[in-house]
């Protein structure tokens, strides 16, 4: 298997590490496998296929999510440089309710988050021109689109970098209100 699915302390967050086969030319590594993400219980079909550069190092994007029913589970790959990529589950009545996860996703390390329905999503760029590829279950609805504050205290999400450049649109997301009773999908 050229895949390993590890699990995060969020239920249905996984880590996924590609395992390459190397030789004097190079690699081959696998980056998809239908089966083998089947087998880890997200078999559903691929629906779009998104790639960001991000130019400077310290800027923030997210956190977004798409609720229901255009909910969707995402595929998070570094290509270039690294990010802390960070998940926070949404899912309502969740023994991990606004909890959140991160993880460094590099191109050399070749990891990735298997980031399933019901949860947020956004990285920050630890390094200048950082490249991400995303997979995903479904396509992208305007009008299903939720997001969240990435400075909302009370995620507390522990940033590693100041963050230097925040997009308009994502410094607007709102805060949790203390009653928010999340997605329930």
């Amino acid at each position: 298997m050229q895949l390993e699915f590890e699990d995060t302390t969020l239920a249905g967050l996984k880590r996924v590490q590609r395992r390459p086969i190397e030789d004097e030319r190079g690699f081959f590594c696998r980056f998809y496998c239908a089966s083998e993400f089947g087998s880890v219980g997200s078999g559903q079909a691929l629906s779009q296929i998104n790639h960001t550069l991000t130019r400077r190092a310290g800027a923030v994007r997210g956190l977004h999510y798409q609720r229901p029913p255009h909910a969707e589970t995402k595929l998070v790959s570094c290509i270039a440089g690294s990010v802390f990529d960070v998940a926070v589950d949404l899912r309502h009545g969740s023994p991990t309710f606004l909890q959140w996860h991160g993880e460094r996703l590099t191109a050399a390390n070749r990891a990735s988050l298997l980031i399933p329905e019901g949860f947020a999503h956004g990285f920050q760029a630890l390094e200048p021109d950082c490249e991400l590829i995303y997979l995903h279950t479904a396509a992208y609805r305007p009008d299903a689109e939720g997001a969240l504050n990435v400075s909302d205290p009370m995620l507390a999400i522990e940033w590693p970098l100041a963050i230097t450049d925040l997009s308009t649109r994502d410094r607007a997301h709102p805060f949790i209100e203390a009653d928010w009773p999340g997605l329930t999908l």
